[in-house]
C-alpha cells in the first residue's frame, strides 16, 4: 500500500488490544464496535428504531406492462414527539407465480422517481431493465426524510419529529445521512409485509451521496442482503486516508448537516480518524457488498473506492468466502467477483448508468437470486 495511506486502522484488532480470530468473535467483539465508533465519530446516534407508530398507506395500485406487473405507491407514516411525518415510496413487481427479489434504489436530488414512464428508462432509475430481470423495483426519495443540499438546522424531516425538543444537539447526534439511511429501513419493514416481495432477498442501492448513506444502511439493517455503492467516494467506499479529489474537509463545509458535528474535528486530520471506510464496508459481511466507480470521477477518486473494498475482504476471508479475482484495479468495464464481493470500473464520468444498473443485476442473478441464502 502507498506510504502516503498513513497507518490504516485494524479490522481484527479490538480497541482493548483483543485480536479477533473467529466469525463469532468478530460478530460479539468488534463489530459492535466498530458501529459504535461510527455512530460517534461520523453518522451520528439515530434516536429510534422503527417507531410503535410506524404504519404503511396504500395511495395507488395499479396493474401495468400489460397485465405483467404491478405499480404501487405506499406512504410510510410515523408519529414522534415533533408531530406527524411520511414519506413515499414507489414499487414496480413483476406478477409471477413466486415471490421475487427486489432492488431498492435511494434517489437523490433532481432525480424523479415518481413520473417515471415504463417505456423510456433513465438511466438513473431504469424501471423497465429491472423489471424485465425478474426483480421488483422499489424506490424513494432521500428529500423526503431530510435536505439534501439544504442545512436547516434539522428542523425538518425526521429530525425535527423525532429529536428531543428540550435539550441542545450533541455532537454525536444523527446527521441527514443516518436519517436517509433509516429511511431505508423503514421501506425494508414495509417489504417485509408484502406478500409478493421475497424480502430474503433484498439489494438497497445509492449512488454518490445517497451510496454513503446505504453503506451505513447495510451496515446496521442486517437484513438487505446485498448492499451497492456507487460512485459513492469521500465518506462511503474510498479510503479517506491519502485520498485524492474530495477530502473531509470538502464534504464537511460544503454539507455540514450530512454527518454528525464530531466528524468536523478531523477535517485535514484523517490520520487520526480512529476508522476509515474499510471498516464500514467490512461490516456489510458477510452478506453481499458491491462497489462501482467510474474513471473519469476523480472527485470521488477510484483507486480509493477500490481500495476500500479490497481492504474489506479479510473479513469476508474469516468467513470462509473467497475475495476478488484481482489485486488491483480492473480495466474500465471489466467487472470482477469474489464469492460475496464484486467491483467495476466504468468508463465516464460520476453518474449512474444503465451499463451500472446491469452490472448490479449480473451480480445480484448469480449471488442473491439463485445461489445466495
Amino acid at each position: 500500500m502507498d506510504a502516503s495511506r498513513g497507518t490504516l486502522p485494524e479490522v481484527f484488532v479490538c480497541s482493548n488490544g483483543l485480536q479477533v480470530s473467529t466469525p463469532e468473535d468478530w460478530r460479539r467483539f468488534r463489530r459492535p464496535e466498530i458501529v459504535e465508533l461510527y455512530r460517534e465519530y461520523v453518522y451520528g446516534r439515530e434516536p429510534v428504531g422503527r417507531p410503535d407508530s410506524l404504519r404503511f398507506q396504500v395511495v395507488m395500485e395499479e396493474v401495468v406492462m400489460q397485465g405483467t406487473a404491478v405499480h404501487k405507491q405506499i406512504d410510510i407514516e410515523y408519529t414522534g414527539v415533533g408531530g406527524d411525518g411520511r414519506f413515499r415510496v414507489h414499487i414496480y413487481i413483476p406478477l409471477t407465480k413466486s415471490k421475487v427479489p427486489a432492488f431498492i434504489y435511494a434517489a437523490i436530488k433532481g432525480q424523479s422517481v415518481s413520473e417515471v414512464k415504463l417505456e423510456e428508462c433513465s438511466s438513473y432509475w431504469p424501471v423497465e431493465d429491472i423489471l424485465s430481470r425478474g426483480y421488483a423495483a422499489v424506490s424513494y426519495s432521500v428529500e423526503d426524510l431530510d435536505p439534501d443540499f439544504f442545512d436547516e438546522g434539522y428542523r425538518n424531516g425526521v429530525h425535527g419529529i423525532f429529536d428531543s425538543r428540550d435539550r441542545l444537539r450533541s455532537p454525536d447526534a444523527w446527521g441527514a445521512m443516518s436519517a436517509w439511511a433509516w429511511g431505508a429501513s423503514r421501506v425494508m419493514d414495509y417489504l417485509e409485509s408484502d406478500s409478493l416481495i421475497d424480502s430474503e432477498r433484498v439489494a438497497i442501492v445509492g449512488y454518490s451521496r445517497s451510496g454513503k448513506a446505504c453503506l451505513w444502511a447495510g451496515a446496521l439493517d442486517e437484513r438487505f442482503a446485498l448492499v451497492v455503492s456507487n460512485n459513492s467516494g469521500c465518506s462511503g467506499a474510498a479510503i479517506s486516508r491519502g485520498k485524492a479529489g474530495e477530502r473531509l474537509l470538502n464534504i464537511n463545509r460544503g454539507n455540514p448537516h450530512w454527518f454528525n458535528d464530531n466528524y468536523k474535528k478531523f477535517n485535514e486530520r484523517e490520520d487520526e480518524l480512529p476508522i476509515d471506510q474499510h471498516l464500514l464496508l467490512s461490516l456489510i459481511a458477510p452478506r453481499l457488498l458491491y462497489v462501482a466507480s467510474a474513471s473519469e470521477d476523480n472527485w470521488a477518486d477510484p483507486e480509493s473506492e477500490f481500495l476500500g473494498l479490497l481492504l474489506a475482504q479479510p473479513i469476508y476471508s474469516l468467513h470462509g468466502f473467497s475475495g476478488l479475482d484481482a489485486d488491483q484495479m480492473p480495466p474500465v468495464n471489466s467487472p470482477v467477483y469474489g464469492e460475496r464481493v464484486g467491483y467495476h470500473l466504468r468508463e465516464g464520468k460520476h453518474d449512474l448508468t444503465r451499463y451500472d444498473w446491469k452490472c448490479f443485476m449480473d451480480f445480484a442473478d448469480r449471488k442473491l437470486k439463485h445461489a445466495y441464502s
